[in-house]
């Protein structure tokens, strides 16, 4: 078999066989296959796609190029979650001890964040002392324990996709939805979760901008993981403004303590209970949305919704102390408010240029060799349909420098847009896929 052929014939629109697709993945993880020949079948599979049966090969193939995570000896169905990304998407935080602190076990590899989209882990690492790096031995031990564990994802998890990602992300394929849907799903299918719940994000501060392109990206990632046993159900979700109020990773991890206390609701609430619901639903705890969400609201009201976030903490290094004094957490010294300069609603928000802001103030990284200000970041202060008067302080911002601070300003003053006229009320759910 000749790798040429091969990227000639996807080039010409042809079929790659299950075969053809191995050894593709294969000389991609062995490195037998250089650089610009992996390059060119990229480009050659975004120009002609794949069908659902190619996706779901390609997609096999980069879960099967390294080793898999096995959860079987952890009792109860496992459910793990994805999102899509976006700005001040902070469920993981939430959902994850709220689902555990009902039973089901969550044992879930997440990822840092890159451009506007916030990381699980940058979030965890702005938490003193809290260890992400935790091995398969210690996180079944923790499994069968608290029920519980937020870890990175272990370096020989699916190491042809690290490759096609790397690759992908410098030569202009990473816009092709069998490309992005094998990505996702092979690590979750390596990760050994028996169902999957996706936060599929849709809006300005999305990679899907359009809703047809999400439900797209949905479909095709729900029929991967059928093609595999899995059961999959997608959320849809607005990201048409950032889905909490704060944006940067420690000001997040407060924001997800509060809501965990109860003291705090909203879209970010909304969509945590959401997907908790539905990963309750996967996991045969509950049987409707509904008794999904009170459950949840349940386990936040007794408390064991947090009293699980404070076990995972100290499970893995965390101070837990910053549940009760924030000031524990850090927080960038200088502020700048950004007030509003006309009366009327606020319209509209371009999210993409919040977290561009987001992303000025030092709280995330443009590359990945970038470092992070943990305690940098926005806290809006309004949501699309508020009334503002002119000098109201739509948000704050904390950066280390009083030129960030500033430079972020510019981006967030030109991306939330304030008119005479009150706007629709903004859907925040907009489809779910099973």
């Amino acid at each position: 078999m000749n790798i040429v052929d091969l990227i000639i014939k996807k080039r010409d629109g042809g079929k790659l066989t299950k075969e053809e697709i191995d050894f593709f993945i294969k000389g991609v993880t062995d490195s037998s296959i250089p650089d610009y020949q992996i390059s060119a079948m990229l480009m050659a599979i975004y120009f002609q796609n794949l069908d659902s049966e190619e996706t779901s090969e390609l997609t096999l193939a980069m879960a099967d190029s390294g080793s898999t995570f096995d959860l079987s000896s952890v009792e109860g169905i496992k459910v793990d979650k994805h999102s899509t990304g976006g700005v001040a998407d902070t469920t993981t935080l939430i959902l994850a001890p709220l689902v555990a602190s009902c039973g089901v076990p969550v044992v879930k590899m997440s990822g840092r964040g890159l451009g506007f989209s916030g990381g699980t882990l940058d979030k965890l690492e702005s938490i003193p002392g809290f260890r992400i790096d935790v091995t398969e031995e210690q996180a079944l031990r923790f499994a069968k324990t608290s029920g519980i564990v937020l870890m990175s994802q272990t370096d020989s998890l699916t190491p042809a996709d690290k490759k096609l990602y790397a690759l992908r992300d410098v030569t202009g394929t990473v816009e092709n939805i069998p490309l992005i849907s094998g990505s996702i799903m092979s690590k979750k299918i390596a990760a050994g979760a028996d169902a999957i719940v996706l936060d599929v994000k849709c809006g300005s501060g999305a990679f899907m901008k359009d809703y047809d392109s999400a439900v797209c990206l949905a479909e095709t990632m729900a029929d991967i993981g059928r093609s595999v046993g899995k059961e999959v159900t997608a959320v849809i979700s607005s990201m048409d403004q950032p889905l909490g109020m704060n944006i940067g990773n420690s000001l997040e991890v407060i924001e997800a303590i509060e809501i965990l206390k109860g003291n705090v609701g909203g879209d970010l609430l909304e969509v945590a209970l959401t997907l908790g619901a539905y990963m309750l639903m996967s996991a045969k705890k509950v049987s409707s949305e509904a008794e999904g969400k009170a459950m949840l609201l349940e386990n936040i009201k007794n408390g064991k919704g947090l009293d699980k976030f404070r076990e995972l903490l100290i499970q893995q290094g965390g101070n837990p102390g910053i549940i009760e004094d924030y000031s524990l957490l850090p927080l960038s010294p200088e502020k700048t408010e950004v007030l509003a300069d006309a009366d009327g609603y606020v319209h509209s928000m371009n999210t993409a240029e919040i977290g561009r802001a987001s992303l000025e103030t030092g709280a995330g990284r443009a590359s990945k060799a970038d470092s992070i200000d943990f305690g940098a970041g926005i806290i809006m202060k309004v949501r699309i349909g508020d009334t503002v008067k002119k000098g109201d302080a739509i948000a704050e911002i904390y950066s280390a420098s009083k030129e960030k601070c500033l430079s972020a300003a510019g981006y967030l003053k030109d991306a939330v847009v304030i008119k005479s006229e009150k706007p629709k009320a903004p859907k925040l759910i907009l489809d779910i896929i099973k």
